[in-house]
């Protein structure tokens, strides 16, 4: 970096990264704390602000190297936002994102394109991602121009190696996208995911676009994927049957914040928070028994607007357990049991002493204010 003196003289300043360490399977790649993002909310002639909508409200959670966590919830809970800012596609307004020992909140475009190599995205529209005007050579190998990286053997024949890694064929290097279905889209959009050998993906709702004949070959591959390049997936979808296949641990999110974080067997066997109970009743079982047996969980109303959200619990506008703590103290995501968080006074399948460790911990938790309802 080139720093200019009190004298007008270039002074030559080297501006490194330290080496991280290697991260181990199973600890944390990536650490999230506190993580907010608020959209400003601009109105009148001198443009100023008179409100916001909380997209993303005190976020904190850990992906494991190796691992696929996934984010779920209903629309305009903040999944795709979060996906965004981990990406770094979006500025955080407060929090800190650590990746691999690197605080990369708010750095720089230039010192963050070294650090792209290994966070990467898939998008959701396989439609919108692609550049109809580029070939699909062009696309593919996009990543290795940007970056300045000449692999062995040339960017030609690494990009259709990477097709046929992704299921297509090699001579498809000088197509268009228009020339491709909408699995076959995705496809491209993986391969060119994959260029560059990252750490991390971002999947956001990667198959919701598409038919449900071919939902199943893109979570195949994206599964054999990472056995193969020992990637780490943070999954975004809104499809709990997909996310039950594909995670190892599963973090719903409510109106901008984590309410329950749990490894699949037992969020999916023992669900804490009634938002997730609500979630999971809807999931379509194909035994007639089982359907049966099973209460189905209507929530009523709608989501409250993130421009102003309930105080205190978020959720007790429609939670049907509700009482007066929960409009006045906000739940903190607690462990209440090995592995499994919930946010809630009044937890679902809890014992005697999780139900009182969930009270006992809103009552100490340090910077939990009561509000007045």
């Amino acid at each position: 970096m080139n720093d200019t003196g009190t004298d007008g003289a270039t002074v030559t300043t080297a501006e490194t990264e330290p080496v991280a360490p290697a991260v181990a399977e199973g600890d944390p790649l990536l650490s999230v704390t506190n993580l907010t993002k608020h959209f400003p909310i601009r109105r009148g002639l001198l443009q100023r602000q008179v409100g916001a909508v909380q997209a993303v409200d005190g976020l904190d959670f850990t992906v494991r190297k190796g691992e696929t966590l996934s984010l779920v919830g209903e629309s305009g809970c903040g999944k795709t936002t979060t996906g965004r800012l981990l990406t770094r596609l979006l500025e955080p307004t407060d929090g800190k994102i650590v990746f691999e020992g690197h605080d990369i909140s708010h750095l720089r475009d230039g010192r963050m394109r070294p650090l792209r190599r290994d966070v990467q995205m898939i998008f959701q529209d396989p439609y919108g991602s692609l550049n109809p005007r580029h070939t699909v050579g062009k696309i593919v190998g996009a990543p290795y121009r940007l970056q300045g990286v000449k692999p062995e053997g040339g960017v030609k024949k690494t990009v259709q190696e990477l097709l046929e890694l992704v299921g297509l064929s090699p001579e498809h290097y000088n197509r268009y996208p228009h020339e491709f279905s909408g699995g076959q889209r995705q496809r491209i959009g993986i391969a060119r995911t994959l260029a560059l050998r990252p750490k991390l993906i971002v999947a956001d709702e990667p198959v919701s676009a598409l038919d449900v004949s071919i939902q199943a070959q893109v979570v195949n591959l994206l599964e054999d994927l990472q056995t193969e390049f020992d990637l780490t997936y943070v999954m975004i979808a809104h499809d709990l049957s997909v996310v039950r296949h594909v995670s190892d641990r599963v973090a719903v999110m409510y109106l901008g914040k984590i309410v329950e974080l749990a490894d699949r067997v037992n969020l999916y066997e023992s669900p804490m928070h009634p938002y997730t109970l609500a979630l999971l009743s809807a999931v379509p079982i194909p035994d007639t028994k089982r359907k049966t047996e099973r209460e189905r969980i209507r929530l009523q109303g709608d989501v409250p607007s993130p421009i102003n959200p309930p105080p205190a619990c978020r959720f007790h506008t429609r939670c049907w357990k509700a009482q007066d703590i929960c409009k006045t103290i906000e739940p903190p995501l607690v462990q209440l049991a090995p592995g499994h968080q919930s946010a809630c006074h009044f937890p679902e399948n809890a014992t005697e002493e999780q139900a009182a460790a969930a009270l006992k911990a809103a009552e100490t938790m340090p910077g939990k204010d009561s509000v007045t309802a």
